[in-house]
């Protein structure tokens, strides 16, 4: 008799609707893990790029093209990165919310350089690493001619902008957790400060010995840090460079007399003595932090290894 009216207790009660935590698919290892923080416990989003690949050539699996049809919020770089991905979004999650990070207003941009040696355009820091106004006209007109350096994730100015907007897409599509998101995506800047403090601390003592990089792939941390980098061998997009780069970086580099050479795993040697550089100390970066433990953890923690692998390499 008992459990028949415990039954009809229970079926009384009102029905409590719980939350349905949005899909989000992102592009590339840093965003991921900006969005995992944002996140929290409440979900994980999913990556696009497979770790090593490279954003700049990226083409979707099968299996890729479905994450991108069931999610409700899309959260990457934007055009200038992966060009190919813009379209795939538009046909495949048209009807997901998409952000696209480099295009939010406020959002830093630097041209991209086509020389391999540069000229020295950045003034003194100030006291807080700034090192630029945010709202340059010149670095953050959204005009559509200028060719802009598509790495802006490495500016630690840009992601910390970008964690409230990705709060606020998530809670678009997700109201009930609006407050945990914006919680998050507080924690999450404190996080990235702090990475900052103690960046900013290891690359002291190097800030002004010249570095050279085998791609051009630092631009926004090298002006975020108030760095001293001579040139690139190859460009923003990767691009095999030409005879006439090559020459400028190895004249540079005979003049200035670079400290350390920045590469990464998909660093071709015979171009480093193209440069005749091969004596050069040189350390080995990734910019999309592949070998770093994956998740909310991984921002802040490339941030912090890009600063101490220079130290290291630029100290000796």
């Amino acid at each position: 008799m008992f459990r028949p009216l415990l039954l009809s207790a229970c079926l009384a009660l009102p029905q409590i609707a719980l939350a349905e935590v949005p899909r989000v698919v992102t592009d590339i290892g840093p965003v991921e893990s900006l969005v995992a923080t944002v996140l929290g416990d409440l979900g994980t989003p999913e990556r696009l790029l497979p770790p090593g690949a490279s954003p700049h050539h990226m083409a979707l699996r099968p299996s890729q093209g479905r994450a991108l049809s069931e999610a409700d919020v899309v959260v990457w770089i934007g055009p200038d990165m992966t060009p190919q991905l813009q379209e795939q979004i538009d046909a495949l999650a048209g009807s997901a919310r998409s952000l696209a990070l480099a295009e939010a207003p406020g959002t830093h941009l630097l041209p991209s350089r086509d020389t391999g040696l540069f000229p020295h355009e950045h003034d003194e820091h100030d006291e807080h690493g700034d090192g630029h106004d945010v709202q340059d006209d010149a670095h953050n007109a959204h005009d559509g001619h200028a060719v802009h350096d598509p790495h802006v994730w490495l500016s630690p100015e840009n992601a910390t902008l970008w964690l409230p907007l990705i709060a606020k897409a998530l809670s678009e599509a997700d109201p009930e957790n609006a407050a945990t998101y914006a919680a998050n995506a507080e924690a999450g800047t404190r996080a990235i400060a702090e990475a900052v403090d103690q960046a900013r601390s290891a690359l002291a003592p190097v800030k002004d010995r010249p570095l050279a990089l085998a791609h051009d792939a630092y631009q926004y941390y090298e002006e975020f840090f108030g760095l001293s980098v001579i040139g690139a061998i190859s460009d923003a997009d990767a691009n095999t460079p030409g005879p006439a780069r090559l020459a400028a970086l190895r004249d540079g580099l005979a003049e200035q007399g670079a400290a350390c050479i920045l590469t990464e795993i998909t660093t071709d040697p015979r171009l480093i003595e193209a440069v005749k550089a091969s004596g050069l100390p040189s350390v080995q970066l990734d910019p999309l932090g592949t070998d770093l433990p994956q998740g909310a953890t991984l921002y802040p923690a490339l941030i912090l290894e890009t600063a101490t692998r220079i130290a290291t390499c630029a100290g000796n």
